[in-house]
């Protein structure tokens, strides 16, 4: 990875900061996105002690488009080659809640912020080709639903149902964009990491938490394994032609019926483009 720049989000702590620290160590430079910064200067450090690579930082706040904009803006004008992004930013919320652009916030900050910061980036990722773009997913797409009248949960919000249906959008984006980016050199996966011991169930409802930190210590496994497949997906030799694909850890595996169907995928881009307000 030496020469090759990495930009990773949600990148100050769990999966996205050992990622980071990772692919540093084998020699990119790497790109640290989060929307706190004091996390974001531990993070550095953390990183640093890693490696002798450069490592260079961004806030942005993945709740705001206007905020993805922005972090779009400053890449663009400040990295002149991007060779790996990995959307990795999520969040779940114990409540419904509505972001500042009316959007429920579940689906904004896991779907409609990295789809809008992809579209921003990806003539960069194009011209610095061979890319490769890598985005987080879950299981937990495959007991998702879909509902095109109502994405935002107006009716039922349920915080899994939720997180499922973000997840479903994360497989369905990663597909389509494959199939928009074919031939250009770039290539675009997504993957379930596993069960990972990370703090994305801070959201949860103050009462279950004490159940989650037990169940999460007792079955889930540490953070090192849960980036190791993304770290392979963005970095070894024999994914690079790989594209479209939705992985179990280093395995493909079929996606749910949904996440395949491509009319449903089409139809989830033309409306995250809606509302995101990309061209």
């Amino acid at each position: 990875m030496t020469g090759k720049t990495v930009l990773i989000t949600g990148a100050t702590n769990g999966i996205g900061l050992e990622s980071a620290a990772v692919l540093a160590g084998m020699g990119a430079n790497v790109i640290i996105v989060g929307r706190d910064a004091g996390r974001i200067d531990k993070a550095r450090t953390y990183v640093k002690a890693r490696s002798s690579a450069s490592v260079a930082s961004y806030l942005c706040d993945f709740s705001s488009l206007k905020s993805v904009n922005n972090l779009a803006d400053q890449v663009l004008g400040d990295v002149p080659a991007l060779h790996v992004l990995i959307n990795n930013a999520g969040s779940v919320f114990a409540r419904r809640t509505l972001t500042a652009d009316g959007l429920e916030a579940t689906f904004a900050v896991n779907h409609l912020a990295p789809f809008l910061l992809t579209q921003r980036l990806l003539p960069r990722l194009i011209a610095s080709a061979p890319a490769r773009i890598v985005t987080v997913a879950s299981g937990a797409h495959y007991e998702a639903t879909l509902d095109f009248d109502d994405l935002g949960f107006a009716r039922g919000y349920q915080i899994m149902s939720a997180y499922r249906r973000s997840k479903l959008a994360n497989v369905l984006f990663a597909s389509e964009l494959a199939r928009r980016l074919s031939g250009t050199g770039v290539t675009s996966n997504s993957l379930t990491p596993g069960r990972v011991a990370t703090n994305i169930w801070s959201g949860a409802p103050r009462w279950v938490r004490p159940f989650l930190t037990l169940w999460v210590r007792r079955t889930f496994m540490p953070v090192a394994d849960g980036a190791a497949p993304v770290v392979a997906l963005a970095s070894q030799p024999e994914f690079a032609d790989v594209s479209g694909q939705y992985f179990n850890r280093f395995t493909p595996e079929p996606a749910s019926a949904l996440g395949q169907d491509r009319e449903t995928a089409l139809r989830l881009w033309q409306e995250s483009a809606r509302l995101t307000g990309v061209l």
